[in-house]
């Protein structure tokens, strides 16, 4: 092979291997790389084209990375009229029944011939789009626009991952795969809380946002939308010489072709087969990840669909059947505010109760006050509701109409309506918050599985299920009551047997012995995660100094702002929470303590030399008798000592356990001094 032909070999073996893997990735859920890999394959593809400019072809993967910016869409007129489907708004059984006997009646069948082959399929929330394919490779996307004549959108298309840039295997000459553009659930909430953080405008609902995607000039935000793409038909088809001859057999002849096709479809038989699709649909509907507003009924047979033809702009041979609406007006009687398991203050809209999405609604989220002000809301107003799934019903806008009377805007409380503590909203933050912490009841179970877990005081066993028993059941009202608790009473609850309790109960006593940082991090102040809270023990080494630090004196610690040091500053302003930290101590929670990296003066380089393990590396190899890793390392930090993942000529001291391994050998190399974790004892002068 001579060189000027390596270049396009390699870029040609790379498009196929990206378009397997994004296939299976984007279409099929099963990766069979991680993405660091998927992302070398991509940068070395990027590099060919970027020294070989004329090896970059239409269906290469890079082509999907475009910023394009277009003044207008350009029209397209559809080689195949893309025509809609009639509606058929009787979402009781009676509408399948009547779509099925007025085929029958087209077709001229008696009423003893054998019931008509229907494929059912799921009717999606989303835009219709039309594929066009010439040898394989997509050339143009467009919308559905009047029928007749739709919108150029590749320019965005193309940036929808599980379209296909080139079609698997032969394809016909040209081959238009139709279906539609949507936006899942979880992408759309994804998208509107990234909104709520940045203080955006949030979005409506999954369809527009699709709709308003695929048509922006702009491709370049086409990334942060995650638009997914399904096909349910075709369009133009040109030297396709077996084309299957039912509408099942297309959609498997499309699928294999790499365009994804929703597996939520079946081929039913008459009547009885449409009825009970509908009802089995509706009753998984919720479950669904993305959104419907009903089924599709569609003649099976491509013979059959010939003879039934058109009526006007309709096809005889297929029909919508809906469900009930997922979106309702209503009024909005009150607002009142809610308290989350992590102390987010959120406002909740009490409504007229109304049927929408297959339920009675009469809650709805507002989300914070930021977003109730731009949707406009007061109490008294007619409002939109929407509930899709599993999304909880939300307040998606007023009805615009004069108010019979001056009504006052919503004002966040300044109190907790939980626990009276103070409610504070960080600069910046749209989220309102309550103080209380420990305190607050609404945040209980929250605390207690947090304090529990891990890579805090680490109490095996303190699960939700027996949190959620221990706190509805008034067993635990804040963290210390959890030391009070004995074998007999957590015996005695729901799947807690004698030795399920008596081994909670010791892992409890266990946790009493801990460290500054883990126990800071268990207390769960905003923004404290482990490495700030091993910064913060390190830094000052008491904790009566972290309690009584000032803002300014918390942003000496390393890697502590103004935002971190005020929310531990404000946490230990609670009375309530010093109080809590007083009764854990007093059940036996202790830890070592040292002077800190601070003395009274707050001179860091004081007391630092103090710390037994001040500047010096230590690495951790093999399971030690009584000590988990995380424990270990909690204490070398403590001690002012660093954790490495590798023995080298600057490490002090490695820490062996039972089945060390290499690190162990590499000490013995180097000749490191290597200790037990007796030996790692008597370093930290402590007794544990």
């Amino acid at each position: 092979m001579s060189l000027a032909a390596q270049p396009a070999a390699r870029a040609a073996e790379l498009r196929a291997l990206l378009q397997h893997h994004a296939h299976r990735y984007y279409v099929l859920d099963a990766p069979e790389i991680p993405d660091a890999d998927y992302d070398r394959l991509f940068a070395e593809l990027q590099a060919i084209e970027a020294a070989h400019p004329a090896l970059r072809t239409p269906d290469s993967p890079t082509q999907r990375v475009i910023g394009q910016v277009l003044d207008g869409l350009l029209p397209v007129v559809h080689a195949r009229p893309m025509l809609s489907i009639r509606t058929e708004t009787d979402t009781t059984a009676a509408g399948a029944q009547a779509f099925d006997a007025r085929v029958r009646r087209e077709l001229g069948l008696p009423d003893d011939a054998p019931p008509i082959a229907y494929c059912t399929e799921l009717k999606f929330d989303g835009l219709a789009i039309n594929l066009r394919y010439e040898d394989g490779v997509l050339v143009q996307a467009s919308t559905r626009g009047d029928g007749q004549t739709g919108e150029d959108v590749t320019h965005n298309v193309r940036a929808i991952g599980q379209v296909p840039l080139r079609l698997f295997g032969w394809a016909p000459p040209v081959i238009e795969i139709r279906g539609e553009a949507y936006m899942r659930r979880d992408d759309f909430e994804r998208l509107n809380e990234r909104q709520r953080e940045k203080g955006a405008r949030t979005f409506i609902n999954p369809r527009n946002t699709a709709a308003g995607a695929i048509r922006q000039l702009d491709s370049a935000g086409m990334a942060d939308k995650r638009l997914s793409f399904f096909a349910y038909g075709l369009g133009e088809v040109q030297g396709w010489s077996g084309q299957p001859a039912s509408h099942s057999a297309t959609l498997e002849a499309i699928a294999a072709f790499g365009v994804p096709v929703c597996a939520e479809r079946a081929v039913v038989q008459g009547a009885a087969g449409l009825v009970a699709f509908h009802e089995r649909v509706a009753a998984e509907r919720d479950r669904l990840p993305f959104d419907i507003d009903g089924v599709v009924y569609k003649v099976d047979a491509l013979e059959m669909q010939q003879r039934l033809g058109f009526l006007t702009r309709e096809p005889r041979w297929a029909v919508a059947h809906k469900y009930p609406a997922q979106e309702q007006t209503t009024r909005l009687d009150a607002i009142e505010v809610q308290v989350g398991r992590t102390g987010k203050l959120t406002p909740v809209a009490r409504l007229a109760p109304v049927f929408v999405g297959g339920t009675t609604v009469s809650n709805a989220t507002l989300h914070n006050l930021f977003e109730l002000r731009r949707k406009g809301v007061r109490e008294g107003d007619e409002v939109i509701v929407r509930r899709a799934g599993d999304v909880i019903p939300e307040v998606v806008g007023r009805i615009p109409a004069a108010r019979p009377h001056y009504v006052p805007n919503f004002q966040m409380p300044r109190a907790c309506p939980v626990c009276g503590s103070a409610v504070l909203r960080e600069r910046g933050s749209v989220e309102h918050r309550c103080s209380g912490g420990l305190y607050c009841p609404a945040q209980r179970k929250q605390a207690l599985l947090h304090f529990a877990g891990r890579r805090a005081l680490d109490i095996e066993g303190l699960g939700e299920k027996l949190v959620d028993q221990l706190v509805d059941g008034e067993l635990v009202r804040g963290l210390p009551d959890l030391y009070a608790l004995d074998a007999a009473r957590l015996s005695a609850l729901d799947r807690m047997g004698e030795k399920s309790a008596a081994n909670l109960v010791a892992m409890l006593e266990r946790s009493k012995q801990t460290t500054l940082a883990r126990f800071l991090y268990a207390l769960g102040i905003r923004h404290v995660g482990e490495s700030t809270a091993r910064d913060l023990a390190r830094h000052f080494g008491r904790m009566q100094r972290v309690m009584d630090a000032s803002v300014e004196a918390l942003q000496q610690v390393p890697d502590v702002g103004p935002v971190v040091a005020q929310s531990i500053q404000s946490f230990f302003a609670q009375p309530h929470n010093r109080e809590v930290v007083e009764q854990l101590r007093a059940a036996g929670l202790g830890w070592p303590e040292s002077d800190g990296l601070v003395d009274g003066s707050g001179d860091p380089s004081a007391t630092q030399a103090a710390l037994p393990l001040s500047g010096k590396t230590l690495v951790l190899t093999g399971t030690l008798p009584t000590l988990t890793r995380e424990e270990a390392k909690a204490l070398i930090e403590a001690a002012g000592g660093k954790v490495a993942g590798a023995v080298s000529k600057k490490t002090f001291a490695v820490i062996a356990g039972e089945e060390a391994g290499s690190k162990l050998e590499k000490a013995r190399e180097l000749g490191i001094t290597v200790l037990d974790e007796e030996g790692l004892r008597g370093l930290l002068a402590t007794d544990g």
